[in-house]
């Protein structure tokens, strides 16, 4: 069977050159050794010009029309020592680009960090962007107001929480992006064999399939500033992501295991808190994200023949009509059902794009306030319940909603009701209807036990970030609160973050809404019409008055091909008719196109242990292992808090702060001494002060300890026991059965290697010729034969330690004769 691997951009670092009429963009893999090139106009003033030769240059020709075009531009200027081609910036991806008044602006990702490693694929963070205007000077048709379009443009932080790969469907789950490659596998074998060719299977083993599917839109921020890049290669397109990416190293055994957090926002009516609620007209909520949770095996640098297993989970408005009144300065604007739909035609929108994604069964947590003394929350709730009790009766049993409606407001406020054992019995409940992905049927369930401390830490942050992001301030309530052993200064620390989300919801929101929509393109600026500025409402943006609904039947709510392939998901049984295929032979050229390895290793650069990117994430064995001894350190054990509400309170200010205050990975700027990626505006190359491992996933270290744990035992010299760590006092000879066993096991041992080798020598054919790979005679895991020292070696060996000693010997002719060389030349 052909086997399908994903494709690597061959664009990952760009150069681009200015010339009076047009802009060069250079673009080169990580070797250095394939090259693309972008032609710009920049006579066009408002018009976007952008030639893409498709051709693949080598290093020697890209020199070479680089060096053609400087001597061209040269010879056309007056001044010969100006430079025909100048180098403007180094950068590592195109975002697109832009328009507002005047001409076009092309969006670079100037700065980039390594945040994540998923089986050899590299995910970044942008660390700095830069917008490039394209038109010339002289060619430029000036607008007053395009410099207020290019402010609110950047009001969108791109180096905040913006992530990308070259390798990785980051808009995809681990799920779709592993089956999408065995349907192309598989769907490319079968057209071999029935082609009936009948050297189909020699074919078939000599080539590999390079798939790079279509990405999911919802998920894919700069999908506006690619529209104009539909005719280009599709190498120089760079899908973004916002949300969070975390992840941390799990030691089982010796064994890493890494968990990442991937969190994905959809682009989709996205907005600020009290300013978009509910759906819009197409069944798309508000700030709807997308969580999973990745657990893989990294000792296998590969995902499609490691062990992997991953989880999602979605959050989001309720698909209803309803919205929040934010022009009265009140902490709890009223709701407001805006519109009937008593055939809950936007519910069933919303719950068929759903059903045609992650296939049945769904299942609903609702938290949503049910008792009120005056409705508010539980207005919401009942229209929830009453659209998906609608809904369900033209489903079938099997496929039907699940909702779980649970106060959890009210039921934290219980002094004897523990709300995160509730949510536990709740998750369990869901994950064994739902299930959860793995990619091999014989990966043993528990294994996939993650660390308590680890996961709290991962969400928290993750909580931190979209809070962060959706409504201006961090968490109010965290895990410990919820624990009821959260200090009294927490309090406080609730309450301040509450008045910071209500200010920002007040008097910054709007603009945060008018910079998502202008980024989105979901306004698009025009001369002749009103500016965004002018707009009291950005309602009709989201809900365009000309659309019309759907005249489907109302019991048959589901797109029609949704039903036919459940419980599986419709996108994953159609994904491989959209994906960009590659025949790749073995062995050729274009091997680089599907080589993990090099990719993520990268040979052929200069790197550091001490700046590897596996070595300084945050680890389980480093940040979260019991220093108390006689605590079993497995890490299948769990570890459960031992911190009071006593205790707790006594810890002193600092260390609360530094646990509430810590920097995470999504929001705190980065540590010195891990400065990520980063391009030269004055370097014409690119290639140079390029490391990109050395990054830190998570900038904090671990959680400072309460004051009230036990400190670890102090050491005194030989009076230590052996047998807690070693299970035997080595201070006592051992025993004579001990010592008889040990020698059985080192004779098996020995006899085992030997044995072994004797049979791959056995079984190799006659026409082989074996080639020692090392200079010894016989060498194994067990023992080695010392190679043979030369006299000469010896000797100078000899003389080194006697000249340590003192003992210096003396110096020959050879030596005199260059050293008064070596004179001569220092003092001519």
């Amino acid at each position: 069977m052909v086997s399908a691997l994903p494709l690597i951009s061959c664009i990952q670092k760009l150069v681009l050159y200015e010339t009076k009429a047009r802009f060069y963009l250079v673009g080169s893999n990580n070797a250095g050794t394939k090259f693309r090139i972008l032609k710009i106009d920049r006579t066009e003033p408002q018009d976007l010009v952008i030639t893409d030769d498709q051709h693949v240059y080598s290093n020697l020709e890209i020199q070479d029309l680089l060096g053609r075009l400087d001597g061209g531009n040269r010879a056309r200027n007056s001044q010969k020592t100006v430079p025909g081609l100048s180098p403007s910036l180094s950068a590592y991806g195109i975002l697109g680009f832009v328009r507002f008044l005047e001409g076009y602006y092309a969006v670079l990702v100037t700065r980039r960090r390594r945040v994540a490693e998923l089986g050899g694929h590299a995910v970044y963070r942008v660390e700095d962007t830069s917008m490039v205007y394209l038109p010339s000077d002289t060619t430029r048709v000036q607008h007053p107001e395009e410099h207020r379009y290019v402010k609110i443009f950047q009001n969108v932080d791109l180096s905040s929480n913006f992530y990308f790969s070259y390798s990785y469907d980051l808009t995809h789950s681990l799920q779709h992006n592993l089956r999408r490659l065995a349907a192309l596998g598989k769907t490319f074998t079968e057209q071999v064999c029935l082609s009936g060719n009948q050297d189909a299977g020699t074919g078939v083993d000599s080539v590999v399939i390079g798939a790079r599917g279509s990405p999911c839109w919802k998920f894919v921020w700069n999908e506006q500033m690619l529209t104009h890049c539909s005719y280009l290669h599709y190498d120089w397109c760079l899908h973004i992501i916002h949300g969070f990416c975390a992840q941390s190293k799990l030691v089982i055994y010796g064994r890493p295991v890494y968990v990442t957090l991937l969190a994905r926002r959809s682009c989709y009516f996205a907005g600020t808190r009290f300013l978009k609620r509910g759906a819009n007209s197409q069944g798309e909520v508000a700030n709807e994200v997308e969580t999973e949770q990745l657990v893989h095996d990294a000792s296998v640098s590969s995902l499609s023949h490691g062990m992997c297993s991953s989880f999602v989970q979605h959050r989001g408005s309720l698909p209803l009509h309803w919205s929040q009144d934010t022009s009265s300065m009140i902490p709890k604007p009223p709701i407001t059902l805006d519109q009937a739909d008593p055939f809950a035609y936007i519910p069933g929108l919303h719950f068929s794009h759903m059903l045609q994604r992650f296939g049945s069964p769904l299942i609903i947590l609702n938290l949503v306030k049910r008792h009120e003394c005056r409705r508010h929350e539980s207005l919401l709730s009942g229209e929830l319940g009453t659209a998906v009790s609608f809904l369900n009766q033209f489903l079938p049993p099997e496929h039907r909603i699940v909702v779980i409606s649970w106060d959890m407001a009210r039921h934290s406020k219980r002094k004897q009701c523990n709300v995160l054992d509730k949510l536990h019995e709740i998750a369990e409940r869901v994950v064994r209807k739902t299930g959860f992905f793995v990619n091999r049927p014989d990966l043993d369930h528990s294994c996939l036990h993650v660390d308590e401390r680890l996961l709290e830490e991962l969400y928290e942050d993750h909580g931190d970030t979209l809070a962060l992001q959706y409504g201006g301030s961090h968490l109010v309530h965290r895990v410990r609160t919820y624990r009821k052993i959260a200090p009294w200064t927490s309090h406080s620390r609730d309450i301040l973050q509450t008045l910071s989300r209500y200010y920002n919801n007040t008097f910054s929101d709007a603009e945060k809404q008018d910079a998502i929509n202008l980024f989105l393109g979901v306004f698009r600026p025009s001369s002749t019409g009103l500016q965004l500025w002018d707009l009291t409402t950005d309602y009709y943006l989201h809900h365009p008055p000309h659309h019309t609904y759907s005249t489907h039947s109302f019991t048959c709510w589901w797109s029609p091909q949704v039903l036919s392939s459940l419980p599986l998901p419709y996108d994953e049984e159609e994904m491989d008719k959209k994906a960009i295929t590659k025949i790749i032979v073995k062995g050729e050229e274009h091997g680089e196109d599907i080589d993990l390895y090099s990719e993520f290793v990268k040979p052929h650069q200069l790197t550091s242990f001490d700046m590897a990117f596996p070595l300084v994430m945050t680890s389980s064995s480093k940040d979260f292992t019991p220093k108390t001894p006689g605590v079993n350190a497995s890490p299948f054990v769990v570890r459960k808090f031992e911190d009071s509400p006593k205790q707790v309170t006594i810890s002193s200010r600092s260390t609360d702060e530094a646990c509430v205050h810590r920097k995470t990975a999504a929001s705190a700027p980065p540590c010195p001494a891990e400065e990520g990626d980063s391009s030269s505006d004055d370097e014409g190359s690119g290639s140079e002060g390029e490391d990109e491992s050395s990054v830190s996933l998570r900038c904090s270290p671990a959680r400072a300890p309460a004051i009230h744990q036990v400190p670890p035992p102090t050491i005194k010299g030989p009076d230590l026991p052996s047998r807690h760590p070693y299970g035997v006092d080595l201070s006592l000879p051992l025993d004579l059965d001990d010592q008889v066993t040990y020698t059985r096991y080192s004779v098996l041992g020995r006899q085992k290697a030997r044995m072994e080798q004797q049979d791959v020598l056995g079984n190799l054919k006659p026409d082989f010729v074996l080639y020692p790979v090392s200079n010894f005679s016989q060498d194994s895991v067990f023992e080695a034969q010392c190679l043979f020292v030369p006299s000469l070696s010896n000797s100078i060996y000899q003389a080194h330690v006697e000249a340590a000693m003192g003992n210096l010997q003396p110096l020959s002719s050879a030596d005199l004769f260059s050293f008064r060389q070596h004179t001569e030349q220092l003092c001519p």
